[in-house]
């Protein structure tokens, strides 16, 4: 008779360690675990029951290995009950015991204490322990089960949860004179009440490379989904007005304060982004510097903003001739 209120197993799978399969599966409740008659084939041990009350398992109840059992392993000793998907009940242990199973016949074997008949088990500890090596035990879990996938979407969504509120924040000043005082000054544009009001739109598009896209992957886009527009399609609130006041919003003033150092830093545009390559290559690989810079290393295409009047049609064009340097 299955018993009620056992955790069910959401998936299932067959890891491959150096050739050893081990059955294992994840819960409703997100813990991994492997099957019991598993645990003992991988060690070349024959399976003989649970162990119940304060028995300890056959695989590791010898009493020469006792002195080598550590306090992690006897946190994750008791086996676990649980319902498999196809509904029969089963037992396993954690994830997490396994390797510390066969860290107790490593270090046993590496102290002579092993019996003739221990020594096998030894051996495949060894090979167990290889296979972890390069990929944790979880990781391998997820990755038989098809859990992985699922789990990307879990942690996404709690991403999402800490940064996007519910509702709509009542707006307040996020990004301090400074920063755009500093990207004008980078410009070699005059920060003065006719310079920021041509302000050109892409200053906008900056502002989601260099602050918004640094924030956890899926983010910007929630805030763009979630931020109101009118029936133009423009936005009629500030993206960051959906951001959490506990953990969104701080995030987005130190990747603020952080620019504009980096600002400060700079000589100039060319030199800004170059450093901001840099720093996200660190992080994530390459990046593409969308611009191109004149010889003061202002951005090339938005000089304009120092004239009166945006050129258009024909004198673009022939603006952009006489503007050509082939040594560059």
């Amino acid at each position: 008779m299955i018993r009620i209120n056992l955790p069910k197993a959401t998936h299932q799978g067959e890891l491959d360690v150096n050739g050893i399969s081990i059955s294992c599966a994840v819960l409703d409740n997100g813990q991994r675990v492997l099957s019991a008659r598993s645990v003992m084939a991988s060690l070349g041990r024959k399976w003989k029951g649970t162990p119940s009350g304060t028995e300890l398992p056959v695989f590791i109840s010898a009493k020469n290995l006792k002195d080598f059992i550590s306090n992690e392993l006897k946190v994750v000793l008791n086996p676990i009950s649980y319902t498999t998907i196809t509904g029969a009940e089963s037992s396993g242990y954690s994830a997490e015991l396994l390797p510390l199973i066969c860290d107790v016949y490593i270090r046993a074997e590496k102290s002579g204490v092993l019996t003739s008949t221990q020594i096998p088990v030894a051996e495949r500890a060894y090979k167990l322990l290889s296979g972890f090596a390069t990929v944790g035990i979880i990781a391998l879990i997820d990755e038989a089960t098809g859990y992985q996938y699922e789990r990307e979407r879990d942690e996404l969504q709690k991403i999402l949860k800490a940064y996007i509120s519910n509702e709509l924040l009542p707006w307040q000043k996020q990004f301090p004179d400074i920063y755009y005082k500093e990207l004008f000054r980078l410009n070699g544009w005059d920060f003065t009440v006719n310079g920021i009001k041509k302000r050109p739109g892409v200053i906008g598009k900056w502002t989601n490379t260099l602050i918004y896209d640094e924030l956890p992957d899926g983010v910007l886009a929630e805030l763009r989904k979630n931020t109101p527009k009118s029936k133009s399609g423009n936005y009629t609130a500030r993206l960051h007005q959906s951001l959490t006041t506990d953990v969104g919003n701080p995030h987005l003033t130190a990747q603020i304060n952080q620019m504009i150092v980096l600002f400060q830093l700079s000589d100039n545009m060319k030199h800004m982004w170059s450093q901001f390559k840099k720093l996200k290559s660190r992080k994530q690989g390459q990046f593409e510097i969308p611009f191109k810079f004149d010889r003061q290393g202002h951005t090339k295409e938005l000089k304009q903003i120092e004239t009166q009047a945006e050129p258009k049609g024909f004198d673009v064009k022939l603006k952009q001739a006489l503007d050509y340097n082939p040594k560059e």
